[in-house]
């Protein structure tokens, strides 16, 4: 998106710094007290002083955003720290939010992941107490994105979609649809739904309700491709979006009756755990909530990610710069390259060496926007390589999250890289309701007439806890 050099060389003494930064227990980690195990940290907060909770977020927030995530940027061929020319290391999803990490190519190129009895709708297996991804023997997901299996919200997440779909198809067949025409009208009616989410729930909570509209109303001032060449740029898809990873709590209830044969001393027979726990590994029913397993308990109970006005939704945490402890020391299976580093701050601080990025204060000054002080990054000079004049972008919407938006959503060059990427890339798709129909409003049942949000989705797809009565 901007041509400006980038924040720093890519020499050993800035790898360094940059993994200093991110190291676990450095500047960057919470200090969760994660001996205090996965339920305290979730009922008493103010364990965590460091990693505040965002009362207008709730936990589904996080992994929405990473399923969005998964369906429009997938790089599978760069180094971490190696700088690559981006146009060498191609996207390997459509940069678009059309949810082929869903549906693949469809059901003739790709008949797994569809229903051999019903083939324009998708399997959905078990084995637990509710519905879970298709797996292989070994329990690999038979998905099209296999990053929606790294963590059982984001599994459980893909579920839900899979039934959404097959619901939706069951309603076009009962509106007469000839039978060459029910796969294509579902998938434009879930995809259109789930478009109309990301304008109107998503995008407000992430960069607020007055820049979402803004942008939509007087369009776009710094991500405009040339018609017909839009693209995913990598000040985006290496820095800005990853903002979510600082929204994730260092331990979830998953659900709250799955777990009878539980210890009544961790909230019994509600199943709560660490996202990542490094005693999960090579457990065939991990103690952490890691994806790639199945077992009674291993379904998402929405209520606690979502608002269906039952009180029992929890809070994500507040975009800064303190990341929950946890993230820190990643599971392999949960690195799609299944390398180290570990760490998740680490990771996403090379990532700029990777992709040459500029510095947040230069795309700022670029912007027009007003650039934060070095004096608001006094715990980067004694990392040296002038880092607090010239700070990864990454850790600069961080910064601007914390300072100008209170921790609640994005703020300045994070909010209008992020808004502005969104809405190109649904303008900018000729199958998109923004592109076809922009006056279009969701037809499914909903619990308000003027919108259609995550709990309408999850309801309809009967996954909510009145049909499961839970």
């Amino acid at each position: 998106m901007f041509n400006l050099p980038p924040f720093a060389p890519a020499t050993q003494q800035v790898q360094e710094a940059l993994r200093e930064l991110g190291r676990p227990g450095g500047i960057m980690d919470a200090k969760d007290p994660l001996n205090e195990g996965p339920v305290r940290l979730i009922t008493n907060p103010e364990l965590s002083p460091n990693n505040v909770d965002n009362p207008f977020h709730t936990a589904g927030t996080t992994f929405f955003g990473q399923f969005v995530d998964h369906d429009f940027t997938f790089d599978l061929n760069s180094r971490l720290a190696v700088p690559t020319p981006p146009e060498t290391s191609p996207n390997t999803r459509f940069p678009t939010l059309s949810l082929d990490s869903v549906y693949g190519g469809g059901p003739n190129a790709n008949p797994e992941f569809y229903d051999p009895a019903d083939r324009v709708k998708f399997r959905v297996e078990s084995g637990g107490l509710f519905e879970d991804l298709p797996r292989r023997s070994d329990r690999v997901a038979i998905i099209a994105d296999p990053r929606n299996d790294e963590n059982l919200i984001i599994a459980g997440l893909h579920a839900a979609f899979l039934l959404f779909h097959n619901r939706v198809v069951d309603l076009v067949r009962s509106q007469g649809a000839p039978a060459d025409q029910v796969f294509n009208r579902a998938k434009q009616i879930v995809t259109w739904h789930y478009q109309w989410i990301i304008v109107h729930e998503f995008l407000p909570q992430i960069i607020g309700h007055g820049l979402t509209q803004d942008i939509l109303r007087h369009g776009r001032q710094f991500y405009r491709p040339a018609p017909g060449q839009f693209f995913m740029p990598v000040e985006f898809q290496g820095a800005v979006y990853r903002f979510g990873h600082s929204m994730i709590r260092p331990s979830y209830r998953a659900n709250l009756a799955g777990d009878p044969g539980g210890n009544p001393a961790t909230g019994a027979p509600a199943f709560f755990g660490f996202i990542f726990d490094p005693a999960g590994q090579g457990q065939a029913d991990p103690v952490d909530l890691r994806g790639r397993a199945r077992a009674r308990r291993r379904f998402i109970g929405w209520q606690t990610f979502f608002n269906f006005g039952d009180g029992q939704v929890r809070a994500n945490k507040r975009i800064d710069t303190m990341i929950s402890t946890p993230l820190f020391n990643l599971p392999l299976q949960a690195i799609p390259s299944n390398d180290p580093p570990t760490s998740l701050p680490q990771r996403n601080l090379l990532r700029h060496l990777t992709w040459s990025l500029p510095s947040g204060q230069a795309i700022a000054e670029a912007m027009r926007i007003p650039i934060l002080t070095r004096e608001i990054f006094p715990e980067l000079r004694p990392l040296g390589n002038n880092l607090d004049a010239s700070t990864p972008l990454w850790y600069y919407i961080l910064k601007e999250a914390k300072y100008l938006g209170d921790g609640i959503t994005l703020a300045g060059v994070g909010a209008r890289i992020c808004g502005e990427v969104f809405f190109g890339l649904l303008q900018l798709d000729p199958t998109s309701y923004l592109s076809v129909q922009p006056t279009w409003t969701p037809t499914l049942p909903r619990r308000n007439a003027n919108t259609f949000t995550m709990v309408d989705l999850l309801t309809y797809a009967r996954v909510d806890p009145a049909s499961r009565r839970q």
